[in-house]
């Protein structure tokens, strides 16, 4: 908790923040990556370029300022950033660093605004967020048994292509010991180092059920657009990584867990790439509980960028319970008609079959619009808030605090 002298000046930061909050955050990380270049091994380096990083932080800083009386709505929040920060290696020592680059970059953006008795309260509020991001990281960090930034030497012994843009890679440990257990639903850090010589880390879901002497990534080709640039990290692995490559993991991270509450009736809805963790849900309830009810809807641009359709016919095959329906988007490129379970256009809650809203859990995971509309229509619906979860990183993660 932060003083009663400081917290007059944090909530008076607000509107402040809301107003200058990026123009602070891009002052931060230039001036912190020319003080300490090697930070660039640590940051997505591609978020950087497209400003959805300085763009995340801004947020954050508002969404901490705006509910610092308000536990309940962070806590989620920083056990996100907690499970993110572990799967990149964030150490105590980065902290100080941060600190000092954050109350230096207010002070230049807000001038005389900026009073000693403000960045302070700054100081502060800053201190009892990082000590609290420290704490739960070294739990966590004890509790995989690693220490920060360890990764493992991770064989490729399989490369299966799931859809026009998503290959999945299957990777045992090179020391033949046995991978690290996880929830379905959590992701790995990967590490490469670029032609340019700049190494970087992205995070990828597990794709399979846990309980195997392998774990599997599904890596979606990003290609560039109007907006942003090409994905350096998963461009590279789709032209680069090969049968019997060695790629660094991390220990698996992440509190999306998709069907790990209880035994009851589940909905699983996707698109794109989403599907990656809900696959993983999907197989591991399949192998457990293949009785327990699932709706698993997914939406894709169409049938050629449907991945993993191997893994749901799997599914199909052993759980009497399962209802599936797909939405393809482009009718034009779809080569079946509409069935039971297959549908043309964007994902309507509508067409999904009736379940006991009080009771059976709904995941949500893929593009920020998607998750956006889906979680109104089944608001609309009546489905509790409660029994809502997705899967969520960047400023989105902070859209209900906004």
């Amino acid at each position: 908790m932060i003083s009663a002298e400081a917290r007059p000046y944090i909530d008076a930061s607000v509107p402040v923040l809301r107003e200058h909050g990026l123009a602070i955050t891009r002052l931060f990380y230039s001036n912190m990556f020319a003080e300490y270049p090697d930070l660039h091994n640590i940051f997505n380096m591609g978020n950087q370029a497209n400003g959805s990083q300085q763009q995340s932080l801004a947020s954050a800083v508002f969404a901490y300022a705006a509910n610092i009386d308000n536990p309940a709505a962070l806590t989620p929040v920083i056990s996100r950033i907690v499970h993110k920060h572990v799967s990149l290696g964030i150490k105590p020592s980065h902290y100080p660093i941060v600190g000092r680059h954050l109350l230096q970059a207010i002070q230049d953006t807000l001038g005389d605004a900026a009073t000693p008795a403000l960045l302070s309260a700054w100081a502060e509020a800053y201190g009892v967020l990082a000590q609290a991001l420290i704490d739960e990281e070294n739990r966590l960090y004890h509790q995989s048994g690693t220490e920060p930034g360890t990764l493992f030497d991770m064989r490729v012994v399989g490369v299966q292509q799931q859809s026009e843009l998503v290959t999945s890679f299957t990777l045992e440990r090179t020391d033949g010991s046995a991978v690290p257990d996880f929830i379905p639903g959590q992701y790995v850090s990967v590490a490469i180092v670029l032609p340019s010589g700049l190494r970087q880390l992205r995070q990828y879901s597990l794709s399979d059920a846990p309980g195997k002497s392998s774990l599997r990534i599904s890596v979606k080709r990003e290609p560039a657009d109007a907006e942003t640039p090409a994905g350096m990290v998963s461009n590279w692995l789709h032209d680069h990584l090969k049968l019997g490559d060695i790629l660094p993991v991390s220990t698996p991270c992440g509190d999306f867990a998709p069907g790990a509450i209880g035994d009851g009736p589940v909905v699983l809805l996707s698109a794109g790439v989403g599907i990656t963790p809900m696959i993983s849900a999907l197989n591991h309830i399949a192998a457990t509980m293949p009785e327990r009810q699932v709706i698993f809807a997914h939406a894709a641009r169409d049938a050629a960028h449907h991945a993993h359709q191997d893994d749901l016919a799997a599914a199909k095959q052993r759980m009497p319970n399962l209802q599936v329906v797909t939405f393809y988007e482009n009718a034009a490129k779809t080569e079946t008609t509409e069935t039971a379970d297959i549908a043309v256009g964007l994902m309507e809650i509508e067409k999904l079959a009736a379940w006991p809203l009080a009771e059976t859990h709904v995941y949500l995971c893929g593009p920020i619009k998607f998750m956006q509309s889906q979680w109104l229509s089944l608001i609309k619906r009546g489905v509790p808030p409660t029994r809502l979860h997705r899967e969520v990183f960047g400023p989105d993660m902070l859209d209900h605090l906004l």
